[in-house]
């Protein structure tokens, strides 16, 4: 990998977009070598493990170089774009660089007065501001000698002397740090990106903490490069298949299918299923929801039967709370939700995906349809971000949009129920004593046996089946 050596050159590096999350897929670069960015302006889009995500650049510069090529999968912490930057800012440090000596000295250097940029682990030398001690291990005396005779015989000469480590600065404690000083999008910016203020040391005016700040304060995750790396992507041969390519088709496993495969699987051998299936003639409900259509409180709104669905399952909640829970294994606890977070099952070309509307329990049924509306374009247009998937308490999958007359769905991991909804379909039916067409459905109710009887889970779908039957429950359950 090429190392930049140029003091306007900045590196952004991966970041950890889900979470926890290790690595992540290059869909798309937006930018090319000699484009000019800004602060702010997105530069490719990423796939993780739970979503696709767009990554804006946090510099103002010129792009030099784009360190790996759409298709390719990076670890979180390495460098993926290199950007000339104005203003002379000092060019991230290369993990395939080899490593400096180290200094006897504990005194850092002295920087020119002004705003300085800052990197991680360094700072603007203060009389009020302590160093930040790096994270991971701590660099042993033997390690500072191995390191010292390594570049010694690199510059061609003798035996180094051995230095002596510089001591470890003691951190500040709560009460000698003050509160931090950000403005609120930078205090955004440094809980998305996982990182401390306290730990910022800042670079702006009067100690403010800025933008350029926590993007230097974001741990980098040290991965050696072997000596294949400095090879281009485009040089790498091609792996040779061994299939008939004119029969089959092989589609590598990664991103959101690999991660719902392993959640799926991990759900269905730990989770003990049972379901659970009812037919309900809903035409009550199909007429209401024509008449919602022409309600002036609800123009412009998504009003369709899924709407009235999720209204009857969170008014069945309400009625059986026991339901909305989860198995915490560790812990040998049940914990029980005093929220609802609804999850609706989208499927994307990129996989199955569950996004969830926070809070819905107290949503009223406009805002209940105006977060149905948004989570469904937005999973359709592959925009749905890794926090709106964290979080789910209990969920819906409409199997119905496909004709498909219902299924034996599997519990999102950490929920105690899923609903399937079917097909609705004009049936005969045997309506005040005679055989009419009636609009009918079959629900299907999977939950955690650990968590939900037999008796808890029948309550719950008879719950909704009434309410599908005679909306009217709505109101006087609601």
């Amino acid at each position: 990998m090429t190392t930049m050596t140029e003091a306007s050159v900045r590196e952004f590096k991966m970041p950890d977009v889900g979470e926890g999350l290790t690595e992540a897929e290059i869909l798309k670069w937006y930018v090319q070598p000699g484009d000019t960015v800004t602060d702010g302006q997105v530069v490719c889009e990423v796939e993780t493990a739970k979503a696709a995500v767009e990554l804006p650049i946090p510099y103002d510069g010129v792009v030099r170089e784009l360190r790996f090529a759409e298709g390719t999968t990076v670890d979180v912490g390495t460098a993926i774009i290199a950007v000339d930057v104005a203003g002379g800012a000092p060019a991230a440090e290369s993990a395939a660089a080899p490593a400096p000596a180290l200094s006897p000295s504990p005194e850092p250097e002295k920087k020119p007065e002004g705003r300085q940029p800052v990197l991680v682990g360094y700072g603007v030398a203060a009389s009020s501001t302590k160093r930040r001690p790096r994270k991971g291990p701590e660099t042993t005396a033997a390690e500072v000698t191995v390191r010292a005779a390594v570049q010694q015989e690199l510059n061609g000469h003798g035996p180094a002397p051995v230095p002596t480590p510089a001591p470890a600065p003691a951190p500040a404690t709560a009460e000698e740090r003050p509160r931090p000083l950000a403005k609120p999008p930078v205090r955004k910016l440094a809980k998305d990106l996982g990182v401390d203020l306290a730990t910022v040391i800042p670079s702006g005016p009067d100690g403010v903490i800025t933008r350029e700040d926590v993007h230097a304060a974001v741990p980098a995750v040290a991965v050696p490069e072997p000596v294949a790396a400095a090879v281009p992507v485009a040089a790498a041969a091609a792996p040779v298949a061994a299939y008939d390519t004119a029969r089959e088709t092989r589609v590598p496993i990664k991103g959101v299918r690999k991660a719902t495969a392993a959640a799926m699987v991990g759900s269905a051998f730990t989770a003990p299923h049972v379901t659970e299936f009812v037919t309900v003639d809903v035409t009550r409900t199909m007429k209401l929801v024509e008449e919602l259509k022409q309600d002036k409180d609800l123009q412009g709104l998504r009003v369709n039967p899924l709407l009235l669905i999720a209204k009857a399952l969170l008014v069945a909640i309400k009625r059986n709370p026991d339901i909305n829970a989860s198995w915490d294994e560790a812990n040998q606890e049940i914990v029980l939700k005093h929220y609802v977070n609804l999850g609706i099952a989208a499927a994307t070309p990129r996989g199955l995906i569950v996004p969830n509307i926070k809070d819905a329990h107290a949503k009223t049924l406009p805002q209940l349809a105006e977060s149905l509306g948004e989570l469904v374009s937005t999973a359709r247009d592959g925009k749905t971000s890794p926090g709106a998937m964290q979080g789910g308490t209990v969920t819906i999958t409409n199997v119905g949009v496909f004709g498909i007359d219902t299924g034996t769905p599997i519990l999102n991991p950490g929920e105690a129920a899923i609903l399937a909804v079917g097909a609705i379909r004009l049936q005969p039916w045997v309506h005040k004593g005679k055989v009419k067409p009636r609009q009918v459905t079959t629900l299907a109710l999977s939950f955690d046996h650990r968590l939900v009887d037999g008796e808890l889970g029948s309550k719950v779908l008879a719950d909704i089946a009434a309410i599908l039957e005679q909306p009217k429950r709505l109101i006087t359950w609601g």
